[in-house]
């Protein structure tokens, strides 16, 4: 063998290989990555990338913007104005300081004016509007209280729906696993009775039954997988992340659910009147109205002002004014407020009315939301207890019906209904688990305290 085609040889060999890596990176990057997803860094990202949190802030800079534009509101009010203006010939005719005395003079000739400018500027002091300036400043302040404790309110929102979909995920997860390892056991045992059919110790029709159960576990298995593609996508569209990301949750969170709190139903709902960001929304839109009603009422007193400006003027051939500056104190009543203004204050007794009542009721939905939240809180730890019963009973019963199978004391369709009965037991148990996260978190947001119990 000669020296090129070795040469050729080892080209072809090393082209092979470097087609085969470039294959197997596009099939990876075609896959997606695989991204161990912790919960504390799922409820990060899906902070950091929440569209409604994004509003909310926007909503935060605009109440911050009319907190600043309400303070201006009591600083001077300065203009100036200036005009240049070209006139045509005009006739003049200046009754004073003419002589009736004088003959055939015909008076003084008047001079010729073709252009005048003039500058003025003009400073407004408040003194007293009728606390209006005050109130408006007292009442934005208020709403941008409001509107931090609503993006408070909202980012909790967005937590516990990410520790839902979290939940939802690890489920998916764990029913792929479970379908996988059912449909390989469902395999094998058709495999056995196959062997069995074929040497007359097995009916052919509890081999189809078998066969049956191995092609509905394959279904099973192939929904399980769709819906594990869903919950993931959903998880990267949260969180930002690309949508060929393939997630995989912590599942050591979910080991025996969340962990028992020994605080009672009573202790979780006084943390939530203390704690719930739309009660205290409330309250600071209620001193928002307060504020309003207040400000309305300013309108009936009248408004105190200094003043002061500066003025000049020039008109060629004419006259020039300098230095003429102007000081003093303008004060201003809208005397129609005494009858216009009683509309303007119904409405806004009507506003802070409307705020009370949603207090009102806000509290009533505090009270029922912590005893639904702790009732779904216990519930989800009595039937993780039951589950785990659940489990080991339906194990014992697969291991007993197997064995009278195999001697023949039970049926085909008893062995395989106590497989289903196992697969189900343990499907539950882990879906149990996922619910019992979901619904300890849930607890906390109802008594407002989840984003406090995540950090």
């Amino acid at each position: 063998m000669n020296s090129r085609s070795i040469y050729a040889r080892l080209y072809a060999l090393t082209t092979g290989i470097l087609l085969t890596l470039i294959f197997q990176a596009a099939s990876a990057q075609q896959q997606g990555a695989t991204k161990q997803l912790s919960l504390s860094e799922a409820i990060s990202l899906s902070i950091q990338n929440s569209k409604q949190l994004k509003v909310s802030q926007a909503k935060i800079e605009e109440a911050n913007a009319n907190v600043k534009e309400a303070n201006d509101r009591q600083l001077p009010d300065l203009s100036v104005t200036g005009a240049y203006m070209r006139l045509t010939n005009p006739n003049i005719d200046l009754k004073f300081g003419q002589s009736n005395s004088g003959s055939g003079s015909g008076g003084s000739e008047m001079p010729k004016v073709n252009s005048a400018a003039y500058g003025m500027a003009n400073l407004t002091i408040p003194v007293f509007s009728g606390m209006m300036i005050q109130n408006g400043k007292q009442a934005s302040r208020f709403l941008a209280t409001a509107a931090k404790l609503d993006a408070d309110k909202d980012k909790e929102d967005v937590m516990q729906n990410t520790i839902a979909a979290y939940s939802n995920l690890y489920k998916a997860q764990q029913s792929v696993l479970l379908m996988q390892e059912n449909v390989r056991q469902a395999a094998s045992r058709v495999k056995d009775f196959s062997n069995m059919e074929k040497n007359g110790l097995l009916a052919r029709n509890d081999l189809l039954k078998a066969e049956l159960q191995q092609s509905n576990y394959e279904l099973l298995l192939m929904d399980a997988e769709n819906s594990l593609k869903v919950a993931n996508l959903n998880m990267n569209i949260m969180l930002g992340l690309p949508d060929n990301t393939q997630l995989a949750v912590d599942s050591t969170i979910f080991v025996g659910g969340a962990a028992q709190d020994a605080r009672g139903i009573a202790e979780f709902e006084q943390l939530a009147y203390q704690n719930r960001k739309d009660a205290q929304s409330l309250q600071a839109r209620e001193g928002a109205a307060n504020s309003n009603v207040k400000m309305v009422k300013g309108e009936m007193y009248p408004q105190l002002a200094l003043t002061g400006g500066y003025i000049a003027a020039y008109v060629p051939n004419f006259i020039t004014i300098t230095n003429a500056v102007t000081a003093g104190v303008g004060l201003k009543y809208n005397v129609h407020s005494l009858w216009k203004n009683k509309s303007k204050v119904a409405a806004a007794n009507a506003q802070l009315a409307q705020v009370r009542a949603n207090e009102a009721r806000i509290n009533d939905n505090i009270h029922l939301d912590v005893y639904q939240a702790y009732e779904n809180y216990l519930l989800s730890h009595k039937k993780m207890d039951t589950y785990v019963k659940a489990i080991e009973q339906s194990e014992e019963n697969y291991r007993i019906t197997k064995n009278k199978h195999a001697n023949a004391l039970a049926t085909t369709t008893d062995l395989l209904d106590a497989d289903v009965a196992n697969l189900q037991s343990h499907l539950n148990y882990a879906y149990a688990k996922a619910d019992a996260l979901v619904a300890y978190n849930n607890l906390l947001k109802a008594a407002g305290i989840l984003e406090q119990a995540n950090k």
